[in-house]
């Protein structure tokens, strides 16, 4: 995709490979590129990993990166389940077996928190540090709280009336998130919208996307049970947009983790990578570089 005036590129070097992975019962799309350490970039809602093209330049000239595609979002593959973050842990640990990466750094947004969590959680020997962006984790400090925001109530919308209210409709329901979750709509550019509604309108990729929030119940279970376990001891930065999340992001991960660093990304609502990429940047650079 070409880049228009103000709007962030989203096309990867052409020293990233592509490739669709078997792994933990499911095939999932996979960008992989560069050498060195490895650091696994996760996506959330509304987007794909196609966001993280801007993180991904910048990265790629000292390490490898590793980008997937969720369960059920993108070009991965749509499986019925399994969309519960602890299995979708289990999806990040498959690609990193079948790539032959024993450790890696983690860079999450949104729903990538989620599974990032999870897979730090599930394999913490594995995980050099790991970045959050902007999203809480359910069952995790004042998740309770966080669930009575108005703003969040898509977190209990899903099931086949609501699929069929948004079939053909997918642009208009993202359109909603894009704009009411950003501080300046403005910044997430007409291309990238249609590149994101096109591939949300895909077979089952609503279905899938639904899936993922119908599963933060058993999600919020989960992580209750790692929490009790013992906090993670890896370098963490939580990162929130200065309009979005903000410094509760530091709030929630110091119940998870006991070596937590914290952040704003300037001029930002929640998707940073598109309405401030060069902070973004800036702020995970400088954390990958200081813990490697």
């Amino acid at each position: 995709m070409k880049r228009h005036r103000g709007q962030v590129e989203l096309t990867f070097p052409k020293t990233f490979r592509t490739q669709n992975i078997a792994a933990n019962g499911t095939k999932l799309h996979v960008r992989d590129g560069g050498s060195g350490p490895a650091v696994v970039l996760l996506h959330g809602y509304g987007e794909t990993g196609d966001m993280w093209v801007p993180l991904a330049k910048d990265l790629v000239r000292d390490h490898r990166v590793v980008i997937p595609d969720l369960r059920g979002m993108g070009l991965s593959a749509k499986p019925a389940g399994g969309y519960d973050k602890k299995t979708q842990g289990e999806d990040v640990a498959g690609i990193l077996d079948e790539l032959k990466i024993d450790r890696a750094a983690l860079v999450t947004h949104d729903i990538g928190n989620m599974v990032g969590y999870a897979f730090a959680a599930l394999y913490r020997h594995r995980v050099i540090l790991f970045v959050l962006i902007d999203a809480p984790l359910p069952g995790v400090g004042p998740w309770e709280d966080i669930l009575k925001n108005p703003l969040l109530w898509h977190f209990r919308f899903g099931g086949p009336d609501m699929e069929r209210l948004v079939a053909g409709r997918e642009r208009i329901y993202l359109d909603r998130f894009w704009n009411e979750f950003s501080a300046t709509p403005s910044r997430f550019g007409e291309a990238a919208r249609r590149h994101y509604a096109k591939l949300y309108a895909r077979p089952g990729a609503m279905h899938a996307g639904f899936a993922q929030f119908a599963a933060f119940d058993q999600d919020a279970i989960d992580n209750r049970a790692f929490v009790a376990a013992g906090k993670l001891d890896t370098p963490v930065l939580a990162l929130g947009g200065e309009k979005s999340f903000g410094r509760t992001m530091a709030e929630v991960m110091r119940f998870a983790a006991s070596n937590v660093e914290e952040g704003v990304i300037p001029e930002s609502g929640h998707w940073i990578m598109e309405e401030n990429p060069k902070a973004t940047v800036a702020l995970v650079r400088a954390f990958v570089d200081k813990h490697q």
